[in-house]
């Protein structure tokens, strides 16, 4: 359990809004040198979450919840909302409206984003100084990858040390190692197969646990590979070098998970797309997290337009959509929400 908080004055009503995320690859499944996973990810500007919290009038014992896209979502908040109370205190009913988030289990973060974002929503209106690391351990998020925490708090390209093996507490998170902005001409073409959902919840644990130990030697490979291409790459726009880089990581790791996932792609209609977007171009393509979202990323948004046109033709028929992204480079926001008509209705 952290600390209590500092204390803020409370907000009546606040709006945050937090980045979709792009998981890149692990660098060390199995833990060789001590630390087990580390991640490389992008935050993005497609796919937000965005969502509301206004305290409720003093005659409503019971708050309201409104916006959410399935029960399971709905389910989700109210099981934070128990979380933050018995973290952070109980008080008077706070209303969560949500706006916008992305498809659930398609590989963009969006349950770590609707997490971060309700609880730091909860917290300013609790009048509560949470960090974003308080938040993260009271909802028990970062259990493998801390992009989505670190995305949330900055935003650009972003590595995480993983966690220490030999302090395996779960309160311990993946630590920031390197963060570099994004650069601004790059795009993404995002493809998702709607039809199809990534592993998660006990069939990801299943999957993670049938695995063949990591070869240390291919963790090796891919330290070298984050640290001497794609974190230079990045820090002087050298979009061959980091596409080369991207694609390499990919297929590493992507072929370690294969037998989990069906492939080095969940998606076989979204390795389709991809490859016909390479064939065209130069373009670092992948799959983030267990997908099924691939992307593409290209040297600008002329060649984001070829790519998606490509991706296109060789999809008549599937349940693809495409969405074309740039990097973000920052954090999420917020910004004070004005009260919500129920409070007008409440006497």
């Amino acid at each position: 359990m952290p600390p209590t908080p500092a204390r803020l004055s409370p907000l009546s009503a606040i709006t945050v809004e937090s980045p979709a995320r792009l998981h890149l690859g692990f660098i060390d499944p199995n833990g060789s040198l001590g630390r087990v996973f580390g991640s490389v990810g992008l935050a993005i500007d497609a796919h937000s979450t965005r969502i509301t919290a206004r305290q409720a009038p003093a005659s409503r014992r019971d708050a309201i919840i409104e916006g959410t896209t399935s029960s399971a979502q709905r389910d989700r908040i109210e099981q934070h909302i128990r979380q933050l109370e018995q973290a952070l205190g109980k008080g008077p009913a706070i209303d969560i409206e949500v706006h916008e988030t992305p498809r659930a289990h398609t590989g963009l973060g969006s349950g770590t984003q609707l997490a971060l974002a309700l609880g730091t929503a909860y917290a300013r209106v609790r009048g509560h100084e949470a960090t974003t690391a308080d938040i993260a351990r009271i909802l028990a998020r970062g259990a493998r990858s801390g992009i989505g925490i670190h995305g949330f708090d900055h935003g650009g390209l972003i590595v995480d040390g993983g966690r220490n093996t030999r302090n395996a507490s779960k309160t311990n998170l993946p630590p920031l190692i390197a963060r570099q902005p994004f650069p601004e001409a790059w795009r993404v073409l995002l493809i998702d197969d709607t039809s199809r959902e990534g592993l998660h919840g006990d069939e990801e644990k299943r999957g993670l646990a049938s695995l063949a130990p990591f070869p240390a030697s291919l963790a090796a490979h891919l330290s070298h590979l984050v640290l001497m291409r794609v974190l230079p790459a990045v820090a002087e726009s050298d979009f061959d070098t980091y596409a080369d880089a991207i694609c390499d990581l990919q297929q590493t790791i992507g072929e370690y998970f294969a037998p989990v996932q069906g492939g080095v792609f969940a998606s076989p209609a979204v390795a389709r797309a991809l490859e016909a977007v390479a064939a065209e171009q130069k373009a670092g393509i992948g799959q983030t997290s267990w997908g099924p979202v691939g992307f593409a990323f290209v040297a600008s948004a002329q060649d984001a337009e070829r790519a998606r046109a490509a991706a296109q033709r060789v999809s008549p028929g599937a349940s693809l959509t495409f969405t074309i992204a740039g990097g973000r480079n920052r954090g999420a926001t917020w910004r004070a929400a004005r009260q919500h008509h129920h409070d007008a209705n409440a006497a």
